[in-house]
């Protein structure tokens, strides 16, 4: 056999491998064909080809792993079980870029599954190779690393500060400042996910000198650098933000306020969407850090933003109005004049969902629970009515009719505006109806034009209707009501009397 012949064995050999590994690759991008693949015992055919001595072949397995472990938190076990994550660490630190994007895709698709499958990844020593793979010229290389070390941090706050312990924090913070607009992205993403579980990961983020870059990205992003990029750098700062006051100050002191508002009428929701929750994270803290941002116009442009989006992305402006309005009459007052209550009132009558409508309804509460002025503010919008329908609904959420109960009695306790209440008397609850009954024993006695109105709107006659235990609070304050009229109105509206007049007539005897 001539030495030709002995090489074609090789070559053909070579051939069927590397046919094997680009089918396996293609097949495994279809999500029907990965059960046959697995059954047919993908997993250990791949295995020693990432050991391959042709460097394609290496790749495209570890593609193809990649791909399959990306799947399902199954295949991604299994990846674990095969021994394989060893192999690919060890070859991060040896190969060339394109197998080591290979090998960080792989090790992203195992953690991002879970805690356990992520603590397996760290566990075999990935975390130093990722950190070295930031350090790469390459740009790929970098965001994949990137991309797996965020997969990992982002589960819990103990593979979070593994992480941070790999010395991985400011080597992202460096991706930041990239040319590449897919290794900013990245790295501010990964950023976020450490800094979001606790106020020592976020603390540890902003020492690298995060903030001013982030900041700098979202107040001049590069020329080419799109919008979604610039929502990854404002989550980023809103992750940051949610901790501590402190933490707030210093996103705030970058002096993003208030050219960051602009990207409120960005046409990505996703972008919309971060900049309210980075303004939501920043006003819960103090009263201070909620007037910067109303003195911003941030309370304005939050309400026309709910104006402009639906579902889900309007919660966080939801939130931080009602954020804004927990702190003090006169921040309440910014929302109550910017038109803030109309538009929450559209808001709960338009969104289906009832973690929204929770949302909104402790919004109200927070709004009008200040002073009559604030109540009257909320009840002049046709609220109440809503709140108490939310609250007696049996379809409502547990939660939506905690808080819709909450923020009617809130309101109620201070409304002082009649002709809202009037509604409640005839179709709130003993518990409801009370406050309401409280508020007019508060009026009446001192606005003669008001008594006259609850008499000839039929106030005074359902007054006189409700069954209230002798002694109780609700029969006091009928009682204060009553008082405010002449024996003989009172008794004309009371139930029976008509009857009682008519015995009268049959029983009187004419002289």
């Amino acid at each position: 056999m001539s030495q030709r012949q002995v090489l074609q064995v090789f070559e053909q050999y070579q051939k069927a491998r590397t046919q094997f590994v680009q089918t396996v690759a293609e097949l495994a991008t279809r999500p029907q064909n990965v059960e046959t693949l697995q059954n047919a015992g993908v997993m250990s055919l791949l295995r020693p080809l990432l050991l391959d001595t042709v460097p394609t072949i290496q790749q495209t397995a570890a593609l193809a792993l990649g791909r399959l472990a990306n799947y399902n938190d199954d295949l991604a076990e299994a990846v674990v079980k095969a021994d394989i994550l060893p192999q690919l660490v060890y070859s991060l630190a040896e190969q060339n870029r394109f197998y080591k994007k290979a090998a960080a895709f792989v090790l992203r698709a195992v953690a991002k599954h879970s805690a356990e499958l992520a603590q397996a990844v760290v566990d075999c020593g990935a975390l130093d190779a990722l950190v070295i793979s930031l350090e790469e010229f390459d740009p790929g290389v970098k965001e994949a690393a990137a991309w797996a070390l965020g997969y990992i941090a982002r589960h819990n706050g103990q593979l979070a500060q593994a992480v941070v312990d790999s010395g991985a924090v400011p080597l992202l913070v460096l991706c930041i400042q990239e040319p590449e607009i897919a290794v900013k992205r990245i790295a501010a993403s990964t950023l976020s996910d450490i800094a979001k579980h606790s106020p020592e990961l976020a603390q540890t983020v902003v020492d690298t000198g995060a903030i001013a870059h982030l900041a700098q990205m979202t107040l001049n992003p590069d020329a080419k650098l799109k919008v979604r990029e610039t929502a990854f750098h404002v989550m980023s700062l809103g992750q940051i933000s949610k901790h501590s006051v402190d933490l707030a100050e210093m996103v705030v002191e970058a002096e993003i306020f208030p050219a960051v508002l602009a990207s409120l009428k960005d046409p990505d929701e996703y972008v919309r969407k971060n900049v309210t929750t980075l303004m939501r994270e920043i006003t819960k803290h103090t009263p201070e850090l909620s007037q910067m941002i109303v003195n911003a116009g941030g309370v304005a442009a939050v309400i026309d933003y709910l104006g402009d989006s639906r579902g889900n992305v309007r919660l966080p402006g939801i939130m931080m109005l009602g954020y804004v309005a927990a702190h003090s009459e006169n921040l309440a007052m910014a929302v109550v004049v910017s038109k803030g209550v109309p538009q929450l009132a559209i808001c709960l009558v338009e969104e289906p969902e009832d973690h929204i409508k929770a949302a909104t309804a402790w919004a109200f509460g927070q709004i009008g629970r200040h002073t009559p002025e604030h109540a009257r503010a909320v009840a002049a919008a046709n609220v109440l009515p809503k709140l108490l329908n939310l609250y007696l609904d049996t379809q409502s959420s547990e939660d939506l009719q905690v808080k819709a109960k909450k923020a009617l009695k809130s309101v109620l306790q201070k409304c002082t505006y009649l002709p809202a209440l009037e509604p409640l008397l005839y179709e709130a609850p003993s518990n409801i109806l009370k406050h309401v009954i409280c508020q007019f024993s508060k009026v009446l006695p001192h606005d003669s034009k008001a008594r006259r109105l609850f008499v000839t709107s039929g106030g005074l006659k359902k007054v006189q209707e409700i069954k209230a235990e002798p002694g109780s609070a609700l029969q006091e304050y009928i009682n204060a009501i009553n008082n405010c009229y002449p024996e003989e109105i009172v008794r004309y509206y009371s139930p029976g009397y008509s009857e009682a007049l008519l015995e009268r007539v049959e029983s009187y005897q004419p002289a």
